[in-house]
């Protein structure tokens, strides 16, 4: 079977949230988070999406550091400049303990624009051989309480230090962390997430100068509004980009350590077309690993280096958006979009997304399958408006481009409620996607990011 046709991890959050659901309560099964600090939060309050990040050098030394130092240049971050302590790790995937030195970066306070009901949060970052990093997550709810930091992430670019990981059973009573998303557990209650900090650990092989480097910190928090269907939107763009395609079945069998292989692969195999796009490429060294035999190895690569552990699959968001990061000159958000007329902006300037969505075999026409969460990359609009998209769900590369009708794109893409194929009301994705381009946008790519929240 294809990740299409199987469970995702958005089942658990829709399981957890049933009851809200169910009282018409609930968002959608994914977020977005930001607006910047100090500005005026009225200002994206008709916006139900807020998407912040930390980027710049000023940026950098705004946050509160210990052992870390801001780095200037054509692309700030942070890095470790002298440790600020010792710990022993002991990796739950490997039993391997080991000691590591680490430095701290924690953000300033960023209130949302929207409090929030979902936060997700993404990183873009540099780990060489020998270290890795944690981010964490601190909010504050509307009812004037705090969450405890919250684990958001352990990862490294790479496998052999540590095994990237989720970190489950964290929760407090009001909230929970669904591998990469913090939820509210009941939302019909009116308590939302008012604020939060960042905190990034950077860890390295002790009595070295070894250091992570993070180029871009942010998350994405989003309170959208419980919705069936969504408004028709009137076309506005016809434009197809030249995104490579590949398939994900055609992998099947292949490395089923990493998600029972290629046909779970969905979200990996969407990042590599983007990731390529721009212009992205692995080298015979890199897919050295890979059996010879398999077509399109660099698939294999994606799944293999976006797998999370813990959720024993590649689907993470935040790391396949961080995997695309590990490409010269690229970076990667995980976002939500209000409309497809913002997916319009996107491709009018040059730039495809990745969307979640989840619907019944009879929702979605030429598809072909029903899915209750699968990825695939945005490319274009047709003349008519209708959904040109690389669906990896295809028998083969040459399969992969797709038609989709606009109108039940938008719907089971856009919506935060749907009904399963047993007849129960559960969760949509509500316009989730990740977005990759260029570290240095131009001013049309800038404009059009802007457009849609992402700076």
């Amino acid at each position: 079977m294809s990740r299409a046709q199987q469970p995702s991890r958005r089942s658990v959050l829709t399981a957890a949230v049933a009851a809200a659901v169910a009282s018409g309560a609930v968002p959608a099964a994914t977020a977005t988070a930001s607006a910047a600090d100090g500005d005026d939060p009225a200002q994206a309050a008709a916006r139900p999406i807020d998407y912040h990040a930390w980027t710049t050098y000023r940026d950098w030394r705004c946050g509160t550091v210990q052992g870390v130092r801001a780095v200037s240049g054509p692309r700030p971050g942070v890095e470790i400049a002298v440790a600020a302590g010792r710990t022993d790790y002991t990796d739950p995937h490997t039993g391997t303990t080991a000691s590591w030195e680490y430095a701290t970066w924690t953000s300033p306070v960023h209130r949302l624009a929207v409090p929030a009901t979902e936060v997700v949060a993404s990183w873009n970052a540099h780990t060489p051989d020998g270290t890795w990093l944690q981010v964490e997550l601190r909010g504050t709810y509307s009812d004037g309480t705090d969450t405890p930091w919250y684990v958001m992430g352990r990862w490294a670019a790479g496998d052999q230090d540590i095994k990237r990981t989720s970190v489950d059973d964290q929760k407090d009573g009001k909230s929970t962390i669904w591998t990469d998303t913090f939820a509210i557990d009941d939302a019909s209650t009116g308590l939302r997430l008012a604020a939060y900090r960042l905190r990034l650990t950077l860890y390295r092989r002790p009595d070295t100068r070894l250091t992570p480097t993070v180029w871009r910190l942010g998350a994405m928090g989003s309170d959208i509004p419980d919705r069936f269907t969504v408004p028709a939107s009137t076309p506005g763009l016809a434009r197809e980009l030249g995104v490579p395609r590949y398939s994900q079945e055609i992998h099947k069998g292949q490395y089923p350590e990493y998600d029972n292989g290629g046909e779970a692969w969905c979200s990996p195999t969407s990042s590599q077309m983007i990731v390529e796009y721009w212009g992205g490429r692995l080298t015979s060294e890199q897919l050295s690993w890979v059996d010879p035999s398999y077509a399109d190895p660099q698939v294999d690569h994606a799944a293999r280096f976006t797998y999370d552990h813990q959720y024993q699959g590649c689907g993470n968001w935040p790391f396949n958006a961080a995997y695309a990061a590990t490409f010269k000159g690229l970076q990667g958000v995980v976002t939500r979009l209000a409309s497809l007329t913002e997916l319009e902006t996107l491709i009018e300037a040059g730039i495809p997304a990745i969307t979640s969505q989840s619907f019944l075999k009879t929702e979605l026409t030429g598809a072909g399958y029903g899915t209750s969460g699968h990825l695939m990359t945005v490319i274009g609009f047709t003349p008519d408006g209708d959904v040109i998209a690389n669906d990896p769900a295809s028998v083969d590369d040459a399969a992969v481009r797709r038609v989709y009708l606009r109108r039940e794109f938008e719907n089971i893409w856009l919506r935060t409620k749907r009904y399963n194929a047993s007849g129960k009301v559960v969760s949509g994705t509500g316009g989730v996607c990740y977005l990759y381009f260029p570290a240095h946008p131009n001013p049309r790519q800038r404009k059009a990011l802007e457009a849609v929240g992402v700076c």
